[in-house]
């Protein structure tokens, strides 16, 4: 080898080690094990995130007690197609019209007669909360109503609560983030304030029961972990963040919490507008006074090619998958993002791990220490 290539191949292996040395000091920890329920997991989130809670709840229903939908839409309404998914499921119209509830219903006990999803008479012990803003103009309130329609033929008229406003817009409505927009705004990060309307403290309220009142302030942690563990391949195939986020009231470092789903909206990830969403979409206070801990997964926003990747994903918006962009299978318990999700809930029930002896922390100290969070 001669002097000018020897040069090159230790330059070369020294900045890989460097970035693999970088790579690993800010890899997040791992998802702590905190002995939560193990069941009864409840789900909400809006827009694509109100179709990714559905998907969940379908596909889980003998795990999942409840789900909160804001401008969501029912199981399987695009059909793996991302025409459907823009037109029919979201602005529908006289000749793109909503599928039918008989054909929704046909095909979700196709997939269920297939063993795909739980049997769907496990619903009927669920109980749903559903918004939709009068001024949405991007999934029109047809499309809310067909969600409850099909609700309907399971669950009973109380278990269905349906909360309309007609200054509301396309967003989250909370009253948690002190920097939210207007109740009719459109504008990043779609977390809106609409008078006292507390739509995560009402939805799980509804799926619940009476819950105490919210700590005046969060006094949990917000968590980062690694998100991409849970993923079979690449998390960035998956459409997944390599991180995502957990919120951990104090009252849950000793186990047996409930948990709820917070799936974030299109151009609502953590890439895109960092904690506004985890720290305002409203669930933290109300989690702390009563022993929920909140599981806040992360798509990756992606068009096309993707660093390490070979494949060719389709999502700039960041958005969950409720049109088959990662897989035919997406709606499935098999799809990449429904099974990376239910992996973090079976983490998150597992036992409590002994807390580490103060010559093994070697001087380090975090949050996941603090949750006795080890592999």
């Amino acid at each position: 080898m001669s002097t000018v290539s020897s040069l090159q191949f230790r330059l070369a292996a020294a900045a890989l080690a460097a970035t693999l040395s970088t790579a690993s000091v800010h890899a997040a920890p791992p998802l702590p094990a905190l002995a939560t329920e193990a069941s009864g997991w409840t789900v909400s989130g809006i827009s694509s995130g109100g179709y990714m809670a559905v998907q969940f709840q379908v596909a889980h229903s003998k795990l999942v007690r409840g789900a909160g939908v804001l401008a969501g839409g029912p199981y399987d309404c695009a059909e793996g197609s991302t025409w459907r998914a823009l037109t029919h499921c979201m602005s529908p119209s006289s000749w793109m019209p909503l599928p039918s509830v008989g054909e929704l219903r046909a095909r979700a006990e196709k997939l269920s007669g297939s063993g795909l999803i739980d049997p769907l008479d496990n619903l009927r012990d669920d109980r749903v909360w559903l918004f939709s803003g009068g001024r949405d103009n991007i999934v029109a309130t047809a499309v809310v109503e067909r969600l409850a329609e099909f609700y309907s033929q399971w669950l009973a008229p109380p278990a269905i609560r349906f909360v309309k406003l007609p200054d509301a817009a396309h967003a989250m409505i909370s009253v948690a983030d002190p920097q939210a927009n207007a109740c009719s705004s459109e504008e990043s990060p779609f977390i809106n304030r609409c008078g006292d309307l507390d739509a995560a403290g009402e939805m799980l309220a509804h799926m619940l029961g009476p819950l105490q009142a919210p700590a005046m302030t969060a006094n949990g942690e917000m968590l980062s972990f690694d998100q991409g563990s849970f993923v079979e391949g690449k998390a960035i195939d998956a459409g997944l963040a390599d991180d995502a986020y957990v919120y951990v009231p104090q009252a849950c470092h000793s186990g047996g919490c409930r948990v709820h789903v917070a799936f974030h909206g299109c151009r609502q990830s953590a890439a895109q507008i960092g904690r506004r969403f985890v720290d305002g979409a409203g669930y933290n206070r109300w989690a702390d006074n009563n022993r929920i801990v909140v599981l806040y997964p992360q798509v990756e926003p992606r068009h096309g090619p993707a660093a390490g990747s070979w494949q060719w994903l389709n999502n700039p918006f960041g958005c969950w998958d409720w049109w088959g962009y990662s897989g035919s299978n997406y709606l499935t318990q098999d799809g990449l993002q429904i099974k990376a999700v239910r992996a973090m809930l079976d983490r998150l029930a597992a036992p409590l791990q002994p807390e580490p002896r103060e010559e093994d922390r070697g001087g380090r100290k975090s949050a996941y220490l603090r949750v006795r969070s080890f592999p």
